[in-house]
């Protein structure tokens, strides 16, 4: 007879042959007999070789990607000054290609110059165009085409340079990063955020939050004047070189640099900076600042916090005189890369109590006092908090503007809120982690306009008297709209400050003062009674 204590016993590696009729793991009996042998089960039916393990220790598909770069990356980490000399026939592999080719093609994105489109790929055959690239890449053959080069307007009335390599290039450079990011990343310092794997701009963003908290009243807002089209090539590749040896990926990265741009139908030969829109110029860039990142952390810690996204960063000080000195040492620092910061955006602004604030990554930052505390202790205590910039606002004011046209009163409303929520779902999971519950709330309150507005003009002269205030958030909600208000989260808990007296631990308390308060030696022993 089994004791209670036991419980019941599943063996986790059954014999082969097992008998059929052994107890399952609720105790109840297998009624399955002799279907399957120990722990095999099948795929389909009357087919022995479709036949696969179903143990829970069965060992998983290998990805040999991921176990590629992870063993360049334990071979960078355990050589710090180690240089790489055999990658370029890591590049062509079939699953390198291939798994860079179903990035690409996730991104989406416009043909180059050659006008080759992803879908085009897709119709003549995936299967085919990665073995031509592979078999392009091994004889050597292989060839950038220029940039194609487009402009987009900034928000602040200006254009920005954006350049689209065709699809084969954009491919070949995606496979060239899944080789050299894992190398490069070992020697990337805590403080840069901006591309690279599991770091984000909410990260970079916390940290300011939280060294914010501990003093951080003046701060470097720098802005380096035309970095994508300023970066030295000499420079660049003497970084580069630092970790690989191997001539044939220096002369590839070497032949996306001066491969020149298109516009217009001219093609403009580059001889600096990299194009702001290839796959692997975010990789260049932090290869590039990494220069910045190293001599801060070794040399220049002391002055404060810097904090790096890409080319935007921003170094949080706590004293004026820091900052200044902060100023000082980046411009020697950028001397060395040929770099210069921007003389009229480059500016100095000071947080304590709440004087002025700045914006970084979408974000305004700006100190502001707790009411919290100041009712409990009347204590003056800013901590700094952000939510989304007046940029940010407007450009998501203008997106929905443009999603929600007077023609669109004549669709059916619901058509309308479902191109809608992908806008507002994608800018409210950036915005969320911070303190923006007034600004959902005011681009809800944007929103419902604009939908009141459509429902207005679509009843026309048949609009009832009182009809439109059945219309209500609420009713749009249930629609379907995505509703911002009361989506803030914060990604960790928030610091706040130690109290003044210690908390009480509630075993002495109960031993104190008992379970029912008052002081235990006061009550009399019969309960109170």
């Amino acid at each position: 007879m089994q004791r209670k204590s036991e419980g019941i016993v599943v063996p986790r590696r059954p014999a082969p042959q097992n008998a059929g009729g052994g107890k399952g793991p609720w105790g109840g009996h297998d009624g399955e007999g002799r279907r399957h042998k120990g722990m095999v089960a099948e795929r389909g039916t009357g087919n022995p070789s479709r036949r696969r393990s179903n143990s829970p220790d069965r060992r998983m598909p290998v990805d040999h990607v991921q176990r590629l770069q992870r063993r360049l990356g334990e071979a960078a980490k355990r050589g710090p000054g180690r240089r790489f000399h055999a990658l370029y026939d890591r590049i062509w592999r079939a699953d390198i290609l291939r798994e860079a080719w179903r990035r690409v093609a996730r991104n989406g994105g416009s043909a180059g110059i050659d006008e080759e489109s992803i879908a085009a790929i897709r119709t003549l055959g995936e299967d085919a165009f990665i073995a031509d690239l592979g078999e392009r890449l091994r004889a050597g053959t292989y060839r950038p085409q220029a940039v194609r080069r487009c402009w987009i307007p900034k928000a602040n009335g200006g254009r920005r340079g954006l350049g689209i390599p065709t699809v084969r290039d954009r491919v070949v450079q995606a496979a060239t990063k899944l080789v050299l990011e894992p190398i490069f990343e070992v020697d990337f310092q805590d403080c840069s955020y901006g591309f690279r794997p599991g770091r984000s701009a909410t990260q970079a963003l916390e940290v300011l939050r939280v060294r914010g908290a501990r003093g951080g009243n003046h701060v470097l807002d720098a802005d380096i004047r035309d970095f994508f089209g300023s970066l030295d090539h000499g420079v660049l590749m003497e970084r580069v070189r630092r970790r690989v040896s191997d001539r044939r990926v220096l002369r590839l990265i070497r032949m996306w640099l001066e491969a020149g741009v298109m516009e217009e139908g001219r093609a403009i030969a580059m001889l600096s900076g990299v194009p702001q829109g290839g796959v692997i110029s975010p990789l260049l860039s932090n290869i590039y600042l990494a220069f910045l990142d190293e001599r801060w952390t070794r040399q220049c810690a002391h002055l404060g916090t810097l904090v790096r996204y890409a080319d935007d960063f921003v170094i949080l000080c706590d004293t004026k005189a820091k900052v200044e000195e902060a100023e000082r040492r980046v411009k020697i620092i950028f001397k060395r890369l040929k770099l210069e910061l921007h003389p009229e955006k480059t500016r100095r602004v000071e947080l304590a109590d709440g004087k002025a604030g700045f914006d970084f990554l979408g974000c305004h930052l700006h100190k502001r006092m707790s009411g919290r505390i100041w009712a409990a202790e009347k204590k003056r205590r800013y901590f700094l908090q952000r939510w989304p910039s007046d940029r940010s606002m407007k450009r998501v004011r203008q997106r929905v503007k443009e999603l929600t046209p007077r023609a669109a009163c004549h669709r059916d409303l619901r058509e309308t809120i479902a191109t809608l929520n992908p806008v507002l779902r994608g800018w409210g999971n950036y915005f969320k982690t911070g303190n923006a519950a007034r600004k959902f709330n005011q681009l809800d309150s944007y929103v419902w306009q604009r939908l009141r507005a459509l429902v207005r003009k679509r009843k026309g002269r048949n609009l009832r008297p009182g009809e439109m205030a059945r219309w209500t958030r609420d009713e749009f909600v249930r629609l379907g709209l995505h509703r911002l208000r009361g989506t803030v989260r914060y990604p960790g808990d928030r610091t706040m400050p130690l109290p003044d007296r210690p908390p009480v631990s509630r075993v002495r308390e109960i031993r104190t003062h008992g379970l029912n308060g008052g002081l235990a030696t006061a009550r009399p022993k019969g309960g109170g009674k």
